[in-house]
């Protein structure tokens, strides 16, 4: 036999079939510890985003009381929405790729489907909506509608915070405004006749107790007025019905978009009522001081665009009890921001109300975590 025709003999995982299953098991290694790094990385852009939310949201508060001290307050609501508005509201209708360091940094479960594009890794696509060309997108009627009665009851709510505002210390405003989450249990419960546990009726109770407690400052001689107390508790009242109302109503499947839409439609009122309270005539543009101004312009980037874009990655990421965390830290954030920076009087009595508020927010939440 000449060595042409001696069999070779490739020894055990020599042969093509070894070859090919050991270089589909190193590929798979390497995708696991690719899928574990990106895992990682992931869970490290989503809890800074929850911390923006919680430092951002909570210092919304501290910035609305120094935009007030020189600005009428629905019309900065107004100026602040509607700029934020006209900057998301494009982006999202005509969407482009992310590039640079943020699409290397995201994984492509949390890059936006808008973002995807040809380059994209996702192969989750929304429906097609013709608009002029390929990769826009037209909301519909029904769509713009559903923006704008849950944007005019949520930003008409953020305008009333600054009415409020004016007689009321931006710490106890936020304690006031983190009943939110008791607000949507009473009014959810009330609209769909549900029956409520031991624990939120505990929450409910020590809500109440809360607010009494907090009510009863307005009664003070330290300029807080029961007014402005009563008129937060509204905005509450307002956001709760606002964020019941997104569940009913028809909003575009992007929250970039849906944001948008509800920024130039809660904007827009916003603008309607400060013509009609008369706050146009009582602007002195001269007047206006610095930090009035710096407050308004991180209201609107820090506070509108990027607090809502790191809320979007954070709700993608981790779990919904842990992104609620934000309706119990913001007061607690917002207290000390206006303690530390507009010296604001802490006294027994606010401290003893905003413990059972925040408690009886830990409590709605744990078990039914609200919808921002």
């Amino acid at each position: 036999m000449s060595k042409r025709d001696t069999p070779v003999v490739h020894a055990p995982g020599e042969s093509g079939v070894g070859n090919e299953s050991r270089a589909a098991r190193i590929v798979r290694d390497q995708e696991k510890i690719l899928g574990a790094a990106a895992a990682r990385r992931a869970s490290l852009v989503a809890w800074v985003c929850l911390f923006i939310v919680w430092v951002v949201w909570g210092s919304t508060y501290l910035f609305i009381k120094i935009g007030v001290e020189t600005m009428p307050p629905l019309l900065m609501a107004a100026a602040r929405n509607l700029v934020a508005g006209l900057a998301m509201f494009p982006l999202a209708v005509f969407p482009a790729r992310p590039r640079g360091a943020l699409r290397r940094l995201l994984p492509s479960s949390l890059v936006p489907r808008a973002w995807g594009g040809s380059g994209g890794k996702s192969t989750v696509q929304s429906a097609p909506r013709p608009f002029g060309s390929p990769g826009r997108r037209r909301p519909t009627r029904a769509e713009w509608l559903g923006c704008a009665i849950v944007g005019i009851l949520l930003l008409v709510a953020n305008g009333v915070v600054g009415v409020g505002e004016k007689t009321v210390p931006s710490g106890l405003a936020a304690l006031l405004i983190a009943t939110v989450p008791l607000w949507l249990l009473g009014i959810d419960a009330v609209l769909n006749h549900a029956r409520l546990g031991l624990a939120p009726l505990a929450g409910l109770a020590l809500g109440l107790a809360g607010v009494a407690l907090l009510s009863g400052l307005g009664e003070s001689s330290h300029g807080i007025s029961a007014v402005g107390v009563v008129i937060i508790l509204g905005a509450a009242a307002m956001w709760a019905l606002g964020t019941i109302m997104a569940r009913r109503v028809t909003i575009p499947s992007s929250p970039a978009l849906a944001s948008g839409m509800q920024l130039l439609c809660g904007g827009a009122v916003l603008l309607v009522l400060a013509a009609a309270s008369g706050e146009f005539s009582a602007l002195r543009l001269a007047e206006v001081s610095a930090r009035s101004w710096l407050a308004l312009a991180y209201l609107i980037v820090v506070g509108s665009i990027v607090a809502f874009s790191a809320y979007g990655i954070a709700v993608r990421a981790l779990p919904t009890a842990t992104v609620a965390t934000y309706a119990y830290v913001n007061p607690v954030i917002a207290v000390l921001l206006g303690t530390l920076i507009l010296n604001e009087r802490l006294t027994p009595v606010m401290i003893g109300g905003g413990v059972l508020i925040v408690g009886a927010v830990v409590l709605v939440v744990r078990r039914s975590p609200p919808a921002h």
